[in-house]
């Protein structure tokens, strides 16, 4: 791909301005803007419709490539208390998920291009090493010859005595709890003491001190270029102006003092009863001020070397908490520079555009939204899932995961797109990933290209689109059948609340909201009960408790665990860093989706896509007002682009006991799934036969309606597949027409229908 780009902001306002950073290995390439419409390249679908909008961005740019730096570490800027000359020691706890990758830096202030500094590593042999080096060509790498244990804590030192002896120190301490093995025979030979005498001095550099990582270079813009990345987790990191003894270091882990005490951080200190305070800040406790921050989001809210299992929520015991687990793919933003920057037209509508990058042949799209002045709204809100296109962003799975081809029953194809994350790893995770040391991926960040967020773009999961170019299908059917529409995202709801969406009649959501902030929730929730009306038009949604991060709402963060998750997390690490709140699923925190919209995720499957029929309440019953136009035993939505019907992918059900109410009508049903439609892994007690669409009765999709408070209403398609189908027949369809029903009842003055408890309205 020759030319690559991202926005700083997902929405702005008109009259605001956007920032688009490219890189391009071109000489020169072209920048518009441009309106997305359509985005579904399947033949038998009105094809890709994108409308060029004149701004005074258009022109040709200079094209050049723009780096991205993946990999976690902490930095302390340079500081004259760390330059260590002819007596120190230097500390940290170590827990390693990759000891046997190669040379990794713990706690380093090394200068590459001199050989200068001194620090503490992970050696090619996969034990600890100390380097001291005098920038004048002579360095020195003292071993302790005894490799880590993966998932083994250890206490790590290095010490430069005053007659000039080097010691290099790795001592295991394992627990009952803390570690990955409670009991291990092979501990005898992995603790080991090397001395040596030398007379190198380390040379003082100007480099930062660095955990879980070393310098490679100081870039122009002034940035710290880190490789050596650490895999693994690190607690309470130390150093020292004496040489000090074992028993020393050891009783500085937990006290450190002295007058001999240069710095001391503790990775805790940030922890209060809302989560992690400032999440890329580490504290210095010793009193010489010699904080840091975090670069590109390493985990926090992990258990410690002193995690006694006690306790599940960090919260609750900080200093078991202590840790931070670094990996050497995390990415929390590009860091690009910016090439261009889009002053919003302001008579520019609402609505989803793009800059359009081409360069030699290639062609990329920058998403954004722009929203309607306060005041100026329409009736209509699309609610962009913005925080699971970020939660999807870049995933690897079609290329990393083995049971791919179980799940779709077929051999997955990839696009162009899915070839170049594999290639280029640095482009950053999804929440469906897993990071190189095995555990999975917490965080995810919008600060990068997201090459699954265009137009055009075909996941492999699905038999058609996905996500961001799924949710266009919506929004052409909007604008084919003349509706006015606003686009408000989820970061916007967020943000803002309630009043993001409150001045809109009806709100209508993606395909698949699958990811929620507790504002978030709380805001619909509120839109609703206060006369709202809200069409959800997916499945699967209000899935996953997700949390956006308190300095920048740019980067979201799950846990996941107990449902129908990619990756589980570890014991005593469910509760997200950025709030302290218990992660996984909402209807382990008691809010599952059917207290909400009526229906909650029930079944998957990914072969092909069924259609519904008209239930009792649908056939003269109560929902019968949104059926008008429809023969009683027509099968809705039998054809269609994804899957070739209206009722797949990922399926709802109305469930009274997970908070369903009891004004709630089934309109219609969905029928004939084939066994690779499953009943989803929450709702299992016992892995049994049986449970697949030929043999479940619960492997169905239910579309619902319900009245609330305030003459509102909450309709519910329980399908990711069903706004493939709206488009067919040039929009003729009983899906069209069912949704036309229902958006034009909703669009009218006066209480919404009603539900079970009455008649129709």
């Amino acid at each position: 791909m020759k030319v690559l780009g991202y926005s700083k902001q997902i929405s702005v306002f008109p009259g605001e301005s956007l920032d688009v950073l490219v890189s391009c290995d071109a000489s020169r390439y072209q920048a518009d803007i441009v309106k997305l419409i359509h985005g579904d390249t399947h033949p038998d679908g009105p094809g890709e419709k994108i409308e060029p909008i004149r701004t005074h961005i258009d022109g040709e740019y200079p094209g050049r490539v723009q780096r991205i730096h993946s990999g976690s570490h902490a930095e302390v800027p340079h500081h004259n208390r760390l330059a260590l000359s002819e007596e120190w020691s230097v500390q940290v706890l170590v827990y390693a998920t990759t000891p046997a990758k190669g040379t990794q830096g713990l706690l380093t202030k090394w200068d590459h291009a001199r050989n200068a500094g001194f620090g503490l590593f992970i050696g090619e042999s996969g034990d600890i090493e100390l380097w001291v080096g005098d920038g004048e060509g002579e360095a020195q790498r003292l071993g302790t010859g005894a490799p880590l244990i993966e998932g083994l804590w250890y206490l790590v030192a290095g010490a430069r005595c005053a007659d000039g002896t080097l010691t290099v120190t790795q001592c295991p301490i394992m627990t009952a709890t803390n570690s990955r093995f409670a009991a291990a025979s092979s501990l005898a030979g992995t603790t080991a003491t090397v001395n040596a005498s030398s007379s190198l001095v380390p040379a003082v550099t100007s480099t930062p001190l660095v955990l879980a990582g070393s310098t490679e270079a100081i870039a122009e813009d002034g940035r710290t270029l880190v490789h050596r990345h650490f895999n693994g987790k690190l607690d309470r990191p130390r150093v020292h102006n004496r040489a000090l003894s074992m028993a020393e270091l050891e009783g500085h882990i937990e006290n450190p003092r002295g007058l001999a005490l240069v710095a001391a951080w503790d990775f805790q200190a940030e922890i209060t009863r809302g989560g992690i305070r400032t999440p890329r800040r580490i504290t210095d406790v010793s009193g010489n001020e010699l904080h840091g921050r975090t670069v590109n989001m390493p985990t926090r809210g992990v258990t410690g070397y002193n995690w006694r299992a006690k306790e599940q929520n960090f919260v609750h015991a900080p200093a078991e908490y202590g840790a931070i687990h670094f990996h050497d793919d995390d990415l929390d933003d590009a860091r690009w520079e910016v090439d261009f920057s889009l002053t919003v037209p302001d008579d520019l509508p609402s609505g989803l555009y793009a800059a359009r990058l081409r360069a030699e042949g290639d062609t990329d799209y920058v998403p954004f939204y722009v929203k309607a002045r306060p005041g100026q709204e329409k009736k209509i809100c699309f609610l962009a899932p913005t925080a699971s296109y970020m939660a999807y962003a870049n995933d690897h799975v079609s290329t990393t995961v083995p049971i791919a081809q179980l799940m779709t029953a077929r051999v997955p194809v990839m696009e162009q797109q899915n070839i170049v994350l594999s290639e280029h790893r640095e482009l950053g995770l999804s929440t469906y990933d897993h990071h190189s040391d095995g555990s999975g991926v917490a965080y995810s960040t919008r600060q990068r290209p997201i090459l699954n967020m265009r137009p055009g773009f075909r996941h492999w999961l699905s038999p058609s689109l996905w996500q961001f170019n799924a949710d266009l299908h919506l929004i052409d059917w909007l604008t084919e059948l003349g509706y006015a529409f606003d686009v408000v995202t989820d970061e916007d709801l967020h943000l803002r609340g309630v009043d993001a969406i409150s001045a809109y009649q009806v709100v209508l959501t993606g395909s698949h909201p699958e990811y929620y902030s507790e504002r978030m929730l709380d805001a619909v929730h509120r839109y609703t009960g206060e006369g709202g009306r809200l069409m959800y038009f997916g499945g699967n949604g209000f899935y996953w408790v997700t949390a956006y991060d308190p300095e920048d709402p740019s980067v979201i963060e799950v846990r996941k665990g107990n449902g129908s998750n990619a990756w589980k997390c570890k014991p005593g690490e469910y509760h997200l860093s950025f709030t302290g709140e218990y992660g996984t699923l909402w209807r382990h925190r008691g809010r599952a989706p059917q207290r909400l919209v009526g229906v909650g995720f029930g079944s998957e499957g990914f072969d092909v896509s069924s259609y519904f029929v008209r239930t009792g309440d649908g056939l003269g019953g109560a929902a019968d007002w949104m059926f008008e136009g429809i023969d009683k035993d027509e099968r809705i939505g039998d054809f269609g682009l994804v899957g070739g019907g209206a009722a797949g992918l990922e399926l709802d059900i109305y469930d009274a006991s997970l908070g369903t109410p009891p004004e709630t009508v089934i309109g219609a049903t969905s029928l004939d799934h084939t066994d690779v439609y499953v009943e989803v892994a929450e709702e299992l007690y016992f892995n049994i036969p049986g449970t697949g669409g030929t043999q479940n009765g619960r492997v169905r999709g239910d579309i619902t309606y319900f009245p609330t408070e305030g003459g509102g209403g909450v309709w519910s398609c329980s399908s990711i597949a069903y706004c493939g189908s709206l488009s067919h027949n040039h929009y003729n369809n009983n899906v069209s027409r069912l949704t036309r029903n229902v958006l034009d009842r909703f669009l009218q003055d006066g209480p919404a229908p009603a539900g079970a408890s009455g008649g129709v309205d």
